[in-house]
């Protein structure tokens, strides 16, 4: 791993860095997040940034992207950073359901869909997770029904993120219940002005409205909405994951907590009982950036990353727990009052968001570790005997 830029890359980051300086009064004075209620000030940067080639730039040229890779949206990530400024505004659809549709979606979906999203004119979000199936993606109950004009879908998502802003969704749901569970699915872009799909926020423990379910009931699509083939959705979805993955990898300076930010708040006032459990504290932090530093340099080289990225998610929310406890011991129960009280509370739901910590520890004791699979009784049954 050689965290060094290359002549090629130096000169890029620092094209990067000239315009990004030269355009940072035209950013909004917060960052993105999930918290935002007035979304056209983001929009806007969005398309700022998309037109000077500094969104998307993995997509490929004939769909408004610049061809690159990784690294380089890694580069403008980092230079965005730098200098305090909000990244694109629906990172989810430019970094997950972008990509998956420029690899699965017809020639049509690509023409309508691609370049309003590039462009922040039209938000997506991504309807995976739902109430009854938990980490278990491929036991979702959402039906889409074949009909004489399309299909009819009914069911309910949890947990999506942008929906209240979003035009469009990818969406996964079970077409044929009598194929075992993993093979049954089929990927459907939603329209969210569809009559029958109804946005409910989710308050959460801070107060925020942060995430939505989100309801269909009957919910006409036409034929063009499906993503890929019919009964192949999960391979659809684990197209969008992967970029997922790849999406989160390019973030490392923006979405992992810095051991600075857990530093500077104890500064002076540090008693020696805290020393060592922060000094765990910023140890993981570190492993954790380190790790994704090198996962980013495998894939520049053509690699995938494996399984084992899910320990860093598991070690980041542990670790940003961890720091949150030693600031409010030692400022003490004022500090939950701001923003450590917040981050105590927020990390908790991230230990189930990107699936839970159980469920990523088995991938990694099964897959990295080659330790014996859990039981299934349900493997290779029909999903409609699983249900009953």
């Amino acid at each position: 791993m050689d965290l060094t830029d290359s002549p090629q890359l130096a000169t890029f980051r620092q094209r990067v860095r000239s315009w990004l300086q030269a355009h940072q009064s035209d950013a909004p004075t917060e960052k993105t997040g999930l918290h935002i209620k007035d979304i056209e000030p983001f929009r806007a940067w969005q398309r700022q940034l998309a037109e000077a080639g500094l969104v998307g730039v993995t997509w490929p040229v004939e769909f408004g992207g610049q061809g690159l890779g990784m690294i380089e949206q890694a580069v403008i990530n980092s230079e965005l950073y730098r200098l305090g400024l909000p990244g694109a505004l629906d990172l989810i659809g430019l970094g997950n359901l972008g990509p998956t549709i420029i690899v699965h979606g017809t020639a049509g979906q690509k023409e309508r869909h691609l370049k309003p999203l590039l462009t922040g004119d039209e938000i997506w979000c991504q309807f995976f997770s739902e109430p009854s199936a938990g980490s278990d993606l491929a036991g979702i109950r959402t039906r889409a029904v074949k009909t004489d004009e399309g299909w009819l879908l009914n069911g309910q998502k949890v947990w999506t993120t942008n929906a209240q802003h979003a035009a469009f969704g990818l969406l996964l749901a079970r077409t044929d219940p009598s194929l075992p569970k993993h093979q049954g699915l089929s990927m459907f872009i939603v329209d969210m002005k569809a009559p029958g799909v109804q946005v409910r926020p989710l308050r959460q423990l801070t107060g925020m409205a942060a995430f939505n379910e989100v309801f269909f009931d009957n919910v006409e699509l036409p034929e063009t909405a499906i993503v890929g083939e019919v009964n192949d959705g999960w391979a659809v979805a684990l197209t969008c994951l992967m970029y997922e993955r790849f999406n989160l990898l390019t973030m490392l300076d923006q979405i992992g907590w810095q051991p600075s930010v857990f530093v500077q708040p104890l500064r002076d006032k540090i008693k020696p009982q805290h020393v060592q459990p922060l000094a765990s504290v910023l140890v993981d932090l570190l492993a954790v950036r380190y790790s994704g530093h090198r996962a980013l340099s495998k894939v520049a080289h053509g690699e995938l990353p494996g399984p084992e990225a899910g320990l860093g998610k598991i070690t980041l929310v542990d670790a940003a727990i961890r720091g949150a406890q030693i600031i409010a011991e030692v400022d003490g129960p004022s500090a939950l009052d701001g923003q450590w009280g917040q981050v105590l509370a927020e990390m908790q739901g991230l230990r189930s968001g990107g699936g839970t910590d159980e469920i990523l520890l088995n991938t990694i004791g099964e897959r990295v570790l080659g330790l014996p699979g859990e039981p299934r009784v349900d493997k290779g049954m029909p999903f409609s005997e699983v249900m009953s």
